[in-house]
């Protein structure tokens, strides 16, 4: 290949081998650049999307054994018809008063809206040995709605942790700790920790088992003050070819409140999800996933004198289209369909929203 390359720089077949080969060698930084070379001398979409999806990898080996910071910005434009997830119900009978019928103030009703909001977050990885590796992350969001700004929401995350990889065995464990903002004001915060276990048995099949714990305290409801416990297990799995994934999930947990006589704010949950991406010779990727989750909860609500039950399903569908480089625009619909025994509690919610995100 380099005898051919000596007599033709420009063969571009030749150029791509000869980058694959290096990659195989470990050579990265030398395969690296024949690749960028290959892209630039005009090779078909399709072509250049694979070339970008190796670099990828080629990148994420060699991060393997140095300090790495990476960022990202985003912005996202949309309309959502449930911004505040209530039933569209003006009237509701509630048994305490004998099936009085209350009609409910402008907050606890459906409203809509268009929206929008912007992220950003930094992310830390610095080995420790051929093992170990610290991590940090910072992220946050704010959206703003249009019209409605008293539902406005904000939030940050931040994580520190561990990882340890070995063979085939990915372990890791974080310390997490959210805020979370409605209309300016805190409105909840959870501190916790996640611990996880993956297993990838080759290149297209991968598992992992997750325990989460949160303290949730409400800066103005200390009565639905609670710990949140769940367990759970994914998996995911590439064809031939890598350009379908599919990927699911099941979990069970318990929210447990902690203050005597308002064990009805707590409840048990279970749930699953499942979902599936699939690259076309050219971008973008195709993308769907679809959820449920069932809750019970612990005890007899006081206002509705039943114990309440509720069955969600989520969906979501949309499109990854990478125009260039660390650049991904993502047009996605989300539909949400709550169902509860108490009708105070059902919803449904349509979200439409465009997100352009770029990595740093």
């Amino acid at each position: 290949l380099e005898r051919v390359l000596a007599v033709d720089p420009n063969h571009v077949r030749a150029r791509a081998e000869i980058a694959r080969a290096y990659a195989a060698l470990g050579e990265t930084k030398t395969a690296k650049q024949e690749f960028e070379t290959v892209k630039q001398q005009g090779v078909p979409p399709e072509v250049a999307v694979t070339i970008d999806r190796v670099l990828s990898a080629i990148e994420r080996i060699e991060d393997e054994g140095r300090t790495t910071v990476r960022g990202y910005v985003e912005g996202t434009v949309g309309h959502d018809t449930n911004i505040n997830s209530a039933t569209s119900d003006r009237n509701v009978a509630v048994p305490l008063f004998g099936g009085a019928i209350f009609t409910l103030g402008p907050g606890g009703i459906r409203r809509s809206d268009t929206f929008t909001s912007a992220s950003g977050g930094l992310s830390l990885r610095k080995p420790l040995d051929k093992e170990w590796a610290f991590t940090a992350g910072l992220n946050g969001n704010k959206r703003m709605n249009t019209d409605v700004d008293e539902f406005d929401t904000g939030s940050t995350d931040a994580h520190v942790g561990v990882v340890r990889t070995y063979g085939k065995d990915i372990f890791s464990a974080a310390l997490q700790y959210n805020q979370f903002w409605v209309d300016n004001d805190r409105y909840r915060e959870a501190a916790g920790f996640t611990a996880q276990w993956q297993h990838n048995y080759n290149a297209r099949w991968q598992s992992s088992l997750y325990v989460q714990y949160s303290d949730l305290r409400y800066m103005r409801q200390e009565v639905r003050n609670a710990d949140r416990f769940v367990i759970g297990a994914n998996f995911a799995h590439a064809l031939a070819g890598f350009k379908t994934v599919f990927y699911g999930g099941a979990y069970v947990g318990e929210e447990a409140t902690r203050k005597d006589g308002f064990e009805h704010l707590g409840h048990t949950l279970f749930g699953a999800r499942v979902g599936a991406q699939h690259e076309f010779p050219r971008p973008p990727r195709l993308f769907a996933n679809l959820g449920y989750e069932h809750r019970r909860f612990n005890a007899e609500d006081t206002f509705f004198l039943r114990t309440r039950t509720d069955n969600q399903w989520n969906l979501g569908v949309g499109v990854a289209w990478t125009p260039a480089k660390n650049w991904r625009v993502t047009p996605q619909f989300q539909y949400t369909d709550a169902r509860s025994n108490i009708a105070l509690n059902r919803f449904r919610r349509e979200v439409l929203s465009v997100t352009v995100r770029r990595e740093l």
